[in-house]
């Protein structure tokens, strides 16, 4: 084992690309703690930090601007590169009176729609001259990355202007045929609002919102949806319908109604995700919940129907539609995930069972 505070954190940071991991956290009282394909292995071979130990490396990657705002506001969001290798995402934050962070490894390099494995309707999402295009799931799904292979192919096909606006940036897009401006928050822009109302006064014609954090900002990017721009945006909802909801929920009730028809006119579409181990153990795969706004769809948001949303996603297929249980049962029969996995993962199990059939269940 390493002695307390004889490794260098590169190095550390460096394991965490070998290892294929997706997180790294540091804690008082534990070793650096790696998260592999979803579950947390605690490197035994480096020390316990201690709460001076964790303060010391946190503080050695921040600049004085930086340690001002942990110190005021006790948690900080930004983005550590080393140059070269990898990009992280980093939350630093205290707990018990300690410094702890979080790193989330960012893969150096953009990958394609179709190399992450995506619907072929994200494709379609791409070429939307306007609206707004949500990706949801949960913390640490995929989201970010899925929306900058998005970009990524905007860019590549389209000779437009694209904003982001971003909590920290974490995918860096060079220009191509596109001009982007990517902007963070902190340091170029003082909150997702402002930098959103900003954008209408910058002539962008896609813009990414890294997160939809409240009324104004939801708010904000509903109007810039409906006034001609392509907008992307993520909320933390587990599936299409409740992104609907949760959208339209936000709003005082006796604004909802006209939200409803605003949504309903400006949404091009939702894909649900999660990410999910392989059944050989080598890496994670996505599965995918997708919602297109056929007239019926949007016919049923504008109605207040969205408990009705599911039945139409399960007959559209040809729209380009699918729920989650039919993606985790594709994977299910092409090999990628097993059976049990699936089954946890699935928020209707008897649905997934009905379309694996008993044959699959057997196996």
């Amino acid at each position: 084992m390493r002695s307390a505070m004889s490794f260098d954190f590169a190095d550390l940071l460096m394991e965490v690309v070998s290892r294929r991991a997706s997180d790294l956290h540091l804690s008082a009282g534990s070793p650096p703690t790696l998260r592999i394909r979803g579950r947390l292995t605690p490197l035994r071979d480096y020390p316990v930090l201690s709460s001076t130990e964790t303060r010391e490396i946190v503080y050695s990657i921040l600049n004085n601007d930086q340690r001002q705002r942990l110190e005021t506001d006790w948690q900080l969001d930004f983005a550590y590169s080393v140059p070269g290798h990898a990009r992280f995402r980093v939350n630093a934050y205290y707990q018990r009176g300690a410094i702890g962070a979080a790193f989330r490894l960012i893969p150096f390099g953009l990958v394609s729609i179709d190399e992450l494995g995506l619907p072929l309707a994200v494709h379609d999402f791409t070429r939307k001259p306007r609206g707004f295009v949500l990706v949801t799931g949960p913390t640490g799904s995929g989201k970010s990355t899925s929306l900058a292979a998005m970009i990524d192919e905007i860019n590549s096909t389209r000779e437009e202007h694209i904003l982001t606006i971003e909590d920290p940036i974490e995918f860096l897009h060079s220009h191509k045929k596109c001009l982007v401006n990517q902007r963070e928050l902190g340091s170029d822009a003082q909150s997702f609002g402002d930098a959103l109302k900003a954008a209408m006064r910058q002539d962008p014609d896609i813009i990414l919102v890294g997160e939809m954090r409240d009324l104004e900002t939801i708010s904000t990017a509903l109007t810039a949806a409906e006034t001609g721009h392509l907008v992307f945006a993520t909320l933390h909802t587990q599936d299409t319908a409740q992104t609907i909801d949760r959208m339209i929920d936000v709003f005082p009730s006796h604004q909802q109604g006209q939200v409803r028809v605003q949504l309903s006119v400006a949404l091009q579409g939702i894909m649900t995700q999660q990410l999910l181990p392989t059944a050989d153990g080598s890496g994670r795969v996505v599965a995918c919940e997708v919602l297109v706004p056929t007239p019926a769809i949007r016919n049923l948001i504008r109605e207040g129907k969205t408990h009705q949303i599911y039945s139409v996603l399960q007959t559209s297929s040809s729209a380009g539609m699918q729920t989650m249980d039919a993606s985790l049962a594709t994977l299910v029969r092409q090999g990628k995930v097993s059976m049990q996995t699936a089954e946890s993962r699935s928020s209707t199990p008897e649905e997934l069972k009905r379309l694996l059939g008993t044959g699959a269940i057997a196996a």
